[in-house]
């Protein structure tokens, strides 16, 4: 009986996340006209819902210091935003990125895992995987925008310092020591 209850705890969790995700996908202003939604196709690993986000935000302009669609973005914005979405909080800046999550090594990166550049100083530009070479990211006030790069362009790879994987302080459990109820721990 704990096995069946168990059981339909991991299908109501299951249909929870569902829904959010799918709510998720449906929000958003409806005054302007939007390009057609990108997907990204789903095969092993990786932040998905990361990468799609991020590829949704092409275009919105570049801001020092912004943090959403409505202002625009800088690159460590674009990440707080993308990822603040999924309920996964981060630091702001590129630096504390860099320093505080989990290394990753480039031949293991996935999608919606974190690129890091040294185009100023080393960590000092951050941008998100999206997967087949290309990032999304808001490079600088000269491009004006969110826009997608590629790593095999030379300027890109020869900045390329970094990788690091954003990983969401709690993990989902079906297994509790008393078998009656579902928790997320």
């Amino acid at each position: 009986m704990s096995t069946c209850l168990s059981y339909r705890c991991a299908l109501l969790l299951l249909g929870q996340i569902v829904a959010v995700v799918m709510l998720s996908q449906l929000t958003g202003c409806a005054s302007k006209e939007k390009a057609p939604l990108t997907v990204l196709p789903a095969p092993e690993g990786g932040n998905r819902i990361a990468a799609n986000d991020a590829l949704q935000l092409r275009g919105a302009p570049y801001v020092y210091g912004g943090e959403s669609p409505s202002q625009g973005f800088d690159c460590s914005g674009l990440v707080y935003y993308v990822y603040n979405r999924q309920g996964v909080r981060l630091p702001r800046d590129t630096q504390s990125l860099a320093r505080q999550l989990p290394a990753v090594q480039p031949e293991q990166r996935q999608p919606g895992d974190l690129l890091f550049f040294t185009t100023e100083r080393p960590f000092s530009h951050v941008g998100i995987y999206i997967g087949g070479e290309q990032f999304v990211h808001a490079p600088s006030s000269r491009t004006g925008q969110v826009m997608v790069s590629d790593l095999r362009q030379p300027y890109w790879r020869e900045r390329f310092i970094g990788v690091r994987r954003p990983v969401a302080r709690y993990s989902l459990s079906l297994n509790d020591s008393d078998n009656n109820s579902c928790r997320i721990n």
